[in-house]
């Protein structure tokens, strides 16, 4: 036999019932306290009406007037009666001035001492006093009858205790009920309350509240996601550490406006609008985000949810991926390349022009490879040396010419591990992209390539420098333009398959990533010269521009590997 345990009441039942016990403390401490206060009233009303009446029997001419008779009972008891009827008090007793009785309710009792206190009405002095005599605990006045100064009579009246009890348990009575109906009126206000408090927290109780708490705490931290939750207002209400990080946002934001954090303009407006966003790809400082924001409504706006995720990773693997296509697709178009050529040297052969065809093969075999020595001797950095070389058989597809500066020079092993291979990929695969692009169609149709190392000096140590520089034969950029033009990637609309609308944002993301700096000037003879310099020994950025501080003198001039 299993023993249930009894499930603990809701938060919302715990209230009502601390709430119910409360009004009931409430209203029984008040009705006792007036219980009491009336008590006391009605004792104190009745001495004074006591007292009234006995002052006026004792001042009455008719009572003076039977104290001087031989049978003072015959013509004061009737009196005593007919005035206990009138007044309202229990009992009137008259007295001689030892006490002896002359009237009284119980004729019985007539000739009796008097039960009480007469020593100070004897003294001709009128008090009231609470007393048990014969008719039981009475609050009672006695007063003297004078003639003159001499005291010929007492008189008493008196109301007994129970009398002023019903008098005060009547008025309980009525307070009771107003009570019952204040405890009533206010259960039921509480129940409609709790009621509704119930719906809100789920009927869920203060340790599972504390637990849930405790569990969207631990998750809101954990996840890698980023959640940020606006108010009405488009105030940070909620940001978990994901969103810290990758908005880059630090300190304590809650309660900040999202037009203050210092987000770039397109993500900022992203933010504040009103209608929900699907998938939208942002750039911030140095990361690429999707975004989803969704509304939350009740009967109006109550704020938006927003969810980040950092596809800067993924977007590098694309990047990649690109180019290893791209490098496929050039090794497929060399092998038809080589299969015609081959079908001429079979030809030849067959046409008995023996040595034609060799002097053919032997000048293909030699240019092919003095292209990939030549490459691989300039850039010695094996992903940067397979980047290029499918990137010329690619541009050459495209009819353009790529050529690999003479001054390029990039041994293998000299890149520290805090630079990335893929990050150069990304910078030097989106530059030559875009140069190849501009440059097709132009005439002459050519892209320059140069990558090497540069000395540089800096206020504390000296250091060196990764430079990479790609120039191009196209249209070039419009000054005005030149920071511009990196912001073409900052679109609304996620990139499509194939979509190119990051790869400048990228290639300044990743440079500022690494400290370095990213400018674009006109190439010798038109065209744009996009430059990227990034430190190797912590320096920081490099020069500020094209054709600063240690540059080289020379342009990457087009004798170089093609």
């Amino acid at each position: 036999m299993h023993l249930r345990v009894p499930r603990p009441r809701s938060l919302a039942g715990q209230l009502f019932a601390m709430q119910a016990v409360l009004i009931a403390v409430v209203v029984v401490g008040y009705a006792l306290f007036t219980y009491i206060s009336d008590r006391g009233q009605a004792e104190d009303a009745a001495g004074r009406q006591a007292r009234a009446v006995s002052l006026a029997i004792a001042d009455s001419p008719s009572v003076a007037a039977a104290i001087g008779t031989p049978d003072p009972t015959a013509r004061l008891q009737p009196y005593a009666v007919q005035v206990m009827r009138d007044t309202d008090v229990d009992f009137v007793t008259i007295m001689d001035p030892y006490g002896i009785r002359w009237t009284h309710p119980d004729p019985a009792q007539i000739g009796h001492p008097f039960q009480g206190h007469i020593e100070r009405a004897q003294r001709g002095e009128t008090f009231t006093e609470t007393y048990t005599g014969t008719l039981g605990p009475s609050v009672r006045a006695v007063t003297p009858v004078l003639d003159g100064e001499r005291v010929v009579g007492l008189v008493s009246a008196g109301i007994k205790v129970e009398e002023i009890s019903k008098r005060a348990q009547e008025q309980l009575t009525a307070l009771s009920g107003v009570a019952a109906g204040a405890l009533l009126l206010g259960a039921v206000g509480t129940y409609v309350i709790n009621a509704r408090l119930r719906r809100h927290t789920h009927g869920m109780n203060a340790d599972e509240l504390s637990r849930m708490h405790d569990y969207h705490q631990a998750a809101l931290h954990a996840v890698r996601e980023g959640l940020l939750m606006l108010d009405g207002q488009y105030r940070v209400a909620l940001i978990n550490d994901g969103g810290r990080e990758l908005l880059g946002v630090s300190g304590d934001v809650v309660g900040a406006s999202v037009a203050d954090l210092g987000l770039p303009a397109q993500l900022t407006g992203a933010l504040l609008a009103s209608e929900p966003r699907v998938d939208e790809v942002h750039l911030a400082a140095e990361r690429v985000l999707v975004v989803n924001t969704s509304p939350v409504s009740g009967g109006e706006r109550r704020g938006t949810v927003v969810t980040l995720r950092d596809v800067t990773e993924l977007q590098s693997l694309t990047g990649e991926l690109d180019s290893e296509r791209g490098f496929t697709q050039a090794l497929r178009s060399q092998a038809h390349e080589a299969a015609n050529r081959l079908h001429t040297v079979v030809s030849l052969i067959e046409l008995g022009r023996a040595e034609e065809a060799v002097e053919f093969a032997t000048a293909e075999l030699e240019l092919a490879q003095a292209l990939t020595d030549q490459v691989v001797a300039a850039v010695g950095e094996p992903v940067l040396a397979a980047l290029l070389l499918g990137k010329t058989a690619q541009a050459n597809e495209r009819g353009v010419e790529l050529v690999v500066a003479r001054e390029s020079r990039l041994d293998d092993g000299l890149l520290p591990p805090s630079l990335p291979a893929r990050d150069l990929v990304t910078i030097l695969g989106n530059l030559v992209d875009n140069a190849v692009d501009a440059a097709q169609g132009s005439l002459p149709s050519r892209v320059t390539v140069a990558a090497y190392t540069e000395a540089v000096a800096v206020a504390v140590a000296d250091g060196s420098e990764l430079v990479m520089r790609v120039a191009d034969t196209g249209a070039g950029v419009d000054p005005a333009h030149a920071d511009l033009v990196f912001q073409r990637g900052f679109s609304t609309k996620p990139a499509g398959e194939g979509g190119r609308g990051l790869g400048l944002a990228l290639v300044r993301q990743a440079v500022r990533r690494h400290g370095g700096t990213l400018t674009v000037t006109e190439a010798e003879g038109g065209g744009a010269l996009f430059e990227a310099r990034l430190p190797l020994d912590g320096t920081g950025g490099g020069a500020t521009g094209a054709g600063g501080a240690g540059l080289p003198r020379s342009r990457p001039e087009p004798g170089g590997v093609r």
